[in-house]
């Protein structure tokens, strides 16, 4: 990792693209499929419970949204609240870090929605094609 140099003086430079690199991992992990759909879920209707969200995200399962939160959470991007009550409850939110990849997130979402014919086409095309190759 080379070093840039600011007003308070050198600074590490990140690239993903350079193997050890750190932000190759958060990289990977705020484009992971559930970690995606957790973070828009959550900037959408803002502080939701578990349940809400299992049921919001149909077909992630408890384990895989228990780890992906935990995750999110390691990365300071959602915050966890556990009131004392029985039984326990537990909200989940965008910490305000978290809150900077709404745009993104929803940048890469509205283009899958609009672009997924293409997709389609494409995918269906190059099944085509492998088969034909058989």
């Amino acid at each position: 990792m080379a070093a840039v140099e600011n007003a308070t003086g050198p600074m590490p430079s990140f690239d993903p693209y350079e193997r050890g690199c750190p932000s190759r991992d958060l990289l990977d992990q705020i484009g992971s499929k559930w970690a995606v759909l957790v973070l828009g879920e959550l900037g959408r209707n803002g502080t939701s419970r578990f349940g809400h969200l299992r049921q919001a995200l149909a077909g992630v399962s408890e384990k895989m949204l228990t780890q992906t939160l935990r995750t999110l959470e390691r990365d300071g991007l959602v915050s966890r609240t556990v009131y004392p009550e029985v039984p326990p409850h537990v909200e989940y939110e965008l910490t305000a870090l978290g809150q900077t990849l709404r745009e993104p997130l929803k940048a890469l979402t509205e283009w899958s929605v609009l672009h997924i014919e293409e997709v389609i086409t494409a995918r269906e095309e190059y099944d085509d094609r492998a088969e034909r190759t058989r």
